[in-house]
């Protein structure tokens, strides 16, 4: 496919005014700011000016895992008869065919971190992939992309209910601990029993070995922390145990957004497309994002997928732009940020060359209320189409 005459935001490199981009099989070819040569028998997709962006990425969802319309059939989310459960994989638990990956398509948003909600201090594995397929084999971009761990309220909520530990934001902080340091001491073992022909290998232990990727730095750590306190309690045990980490929600990240830059930190920030439902969203505010991107902190919008629906991320880009980001902050926080962020801006969040072709067009500007794609290219491949919209061949 050869998409001729259009407003190419590729976002990392600035916009091309009347471009032309080159879609072969599921990937960019090229990326012009001419018109390039159709070639022989090529189809060519005329946009006439339309804008052309990436497909929107949201790092921080629960899409498939909490299913829409049921209860507890399609809950999969929180495996809530254990507090530490990292062995969890949420490629397990997905259902692509939930139709609210119908609506992320049909926002333009193409590719998703989805996984475990935070009811225990470890939650289990977060898994990137794709928004269209009916196989999440065949959608995986990254899996595991991170491990979700999670302070505050939620573990204590939960387990508090059941009369078990934790209660405390001492004994969640002090259960993850625990286990990263029983997970250390297996892989020391590991490694003398490998060494060592005299030395016998540990008991398999399935908890640590999910662990052994993040102590390692090959797979991050997602911190769900919303108070300022269980994000610096986060901060201090990423830094403990040398982890590559990222902190979800941050709601009171602008309150510290001094020491979030100082320690280096990466935010996943939202959902603020919803009410402040429990004591520690007290200082819940759209106006968040932008005051962290203003500091230089690496920051994305999230929605929480369903606490936010899915196919309203363009809108709570909108929102933080209402309240002072800046608009091309708020377009990177959808698109290459969360890409970044999470490891998978190899494979798309811009529009480049050898990525792939994921791409949205919009014919006004795609953080206005009322905009829709009028086409998303998903994997090289028309999926979505506006009625009336039609392209010059």
């Amino acid at each position: 496919m050869l998409i001729t005459h259009a407003t190419v935001h590729t976002i990392t490199r600035g916009t091309v005014p009347d471009g032309s981009v080159r879609v072969r099989g599921a990937k960019i070819e090229a990326v012009s700011p001419g018109l390039l040569k159709p070639e022989a028998g090529e189809p060519v997709l005329d946009l006439r000016g339309a804008g052309l962006y990436p497909g929107f990425v949201d790092a921080h969802t629960h899409l498939g895992m909490w299913e829409d319309a049921l209860t507890f059939e399609g809950d999969d989310g929180n495996e809530e008869t254990d507090p530490v459960t990292p062995q969890l994989r949420a490629i397990d638990a997905v259902n692509p065919t939930d139709r609210c990956f119908s609506d992320a398509v049909s926002a333009g948003v193409t590719a998703v971190v989805t996984g475990p909600g935070s009811a225990n201090p470890i939650g289990g594995q977060m898994i990137a992939m794709k928004t269209y397929g009916t196989c999440v084999d065949e959608m995986v971009l990254k899996a595991p992309v991170a491990v979700k761990m999670a302070l505050g309220e939620n573990p204590k909520t939960v387990y508090h209910g059941k009369d078990e530990a934790p209660s405390t934001r001492m004994a969640t902080a002090a259960m993850i601990r625990g286990a990263l340091c029983k997970a250390r001491r297996y892989q020391k073992d590991c490694l003398r029993a490998e060494k060592d022909p005299d030395a016998d290998p540990p008991e398999f232990d399935f908890k640590s070995e999910a662990l052994l990727p993040a102590l390692a730095g090959k797979t991050e750590v997602h911190f769900h922390a919303h108070r300022a306190d269980d994000i610096y309690t986060a901060i201090r045990i990423a830094k403990e145990f040398r982890l590559d980490y990222v902190i979800i929600h941050g709601t009171e990240g602008h309150l510290i957004a001094d020491g979030l830059k100082r320690a280096g930190a990466r935010v996943l920030s939202g959902p603020f497309l919803s009410d402040r439902g429990k004591p520690e969203l007290k200082n819940m505010t759209p106006a968040c994002p932008g005051i962290l991107a203003k500091k230089g902190i690496l920051t994305a919008i999230i929605t929480d997928h369903p606490v936010t629906p899915i196919q309203y991320l363009p809108v709570c880009a909108a929102l933080a732009v209402r309240e002072g980001m800046e608009y091309g902050d708020a377009l990177r926080a959808i698109t290459f940020n969360p890409a970044k962020i999470c490891g998978i801006d190899s494979r798309v969040g811009s529009i480049e060359a050898g990525k792939d072709a994921d791409l949205t067009v919009f014919r006004c500007d795609p953080l206005s209320l009322s905009a829709k794609p009028s086409l998303v290219i998903a994997g090289g491949k028309i999926v979505r189409r506006a009625e009336g919209f039609h392209a010059g061949d």
